[in-house]
């Protein structure tokens, strides 16, 4: 068995998306630690409509490779020189990784490949196989099954414990309250089962770090998953801190049964819904499925370090109230 490579070199695609920003924002934080070069490949739709935050990017030394995802002329190209590929690209784009591994496989200087797993555990049982929400995922992992010379790691994290739209520490609004919500304007909460079931969640910001952690420990995240996560609690107990954190009040509070968010599943997917996969998702959650005997977080350097439900809450009111005051 070969040693695991230690990454120095760094080519991240999906840079600039949800999740993309957060990781490479503490890839860039710990660049020292690389000691090699740090490039973002991009669209060029993306670099004209997000112009100031690719300018921001190259004043922090990032290079910048723009062209097409799906170009197998362009990504190999865009290998050359680097040793790990960082992907954070988006749900929609996530087939496009398999022609990147492809690609990495073949080339002379691609030796790690971090695929775009940041979130729901695809492999969690039996049952994870036929998830709608997680083909394309699985896709990944069996192309991944077959290489030979490239390094992989899986960085499973659960789900994203923030108050952005459509997270979940985020206000779904009255609408669409019955698939959870913590709603800060309205001190309004929806929680989902019967609010004692526990949930692993992990911040975005900590995605970033974890991340990070990875690369640095590159035997202990060789051709594994690491199941990861900021903290463990209880709809009920993040409800507790959103009413410690706004003044002490009881907010007004809902509950949505399992058996009532599976009934909002199947009607979203027999009605084509763009929410279906989110319901999916929410419904794996509070099924109890990103819970685990242990976490990985030690095996890179990560068992603290970590943000708390307290500091998960914080934000997510920050977050909640700068949207407020945008409207």
């Amino acid at each position: 068995m070969t040693a695991a490579h230690k990454t120095q070199n760094i080519l991240i695609f999906g840079a600039t998306g949800l999740i993309g920003r957060h990781i490479t924002n503490a890839i860039l934080d710990n660049a020292a630690s690389f000691a090699g070069r740090i490039a973002i490949f991009t669209s060029s739709n993306t670099l004209w409509t997000k112009s100031d935050e690719i300018d921001a990017l190259k004043a922090r030394g990032v290079e910048i490779i723009g062209g097409d995802i799906t170009s197998a002329d362009a990504v190999n190209e865009a290998y050359t020189g680097f040793d790990t590929v960082v992907s954070c690209v988006g749900r929609p784009v996530i087939q496009n990784q398999l022609l990147l591994i492809q690609l990495a496989e073949r080339h002379p200087d691609v030796k790690r490949f971090f695929p775009s797993e940041y979130g729901t555990d695809i492999d969690y049982d039996a049952s994870s196989a036929s998830e709608k929400p997680h083909q394309q995922k699985l896709k990944v992992r069996a192309a991944l099954a077959r290489v030979s010379k490239l390094q992989y790691t899986y960085v499973v994290t659960g789900p994203y414990g923030d108050g952005d739209s459509v997270l979940y520490l985020a206000a779904s609004g009255p609408e669409n309250e019955a698939r959870g919500t913590f709603d800060v304007k309205r001190k309004r909460a929806v929680l989902l089962g019967d609010g004692n079931g526990r949930i692993s969640l992990t911040t975005m910001r900590d995605v970033g770090k974890l991340v990070v952690a990875a690369l640095q420990h590159p035997e202990e995240a060789r051709n594994r998953a690491l199941r990861v996560n900021s903290f463990t609690a209880t709809p009920k107990e993040i409800l507790a801190e959103f009413e410690r954190q706004t003044g002490g009040q009881p907010w007004s509070v809902a509950f949505t049964s399992l058996a009532q968010l599976e009934e909002l599943e199947r009607e979203a997917w027999a009605k084509s819904d763009p929410k279906a996969g989110g319901l999916t998702l929410r419904r794996i959650w509070t099924s109890g499925r990103t819970l685990y005997d242990a976490r990985d977080n030690g095996l890179i350097g990560m068992e603290d370090g970590v943000e708390t439900l307290e500091s998960a809450v914080r934000q997510a009111i920050k977050v909640q109230t700068e949207v407020e005051d945008e409207e």
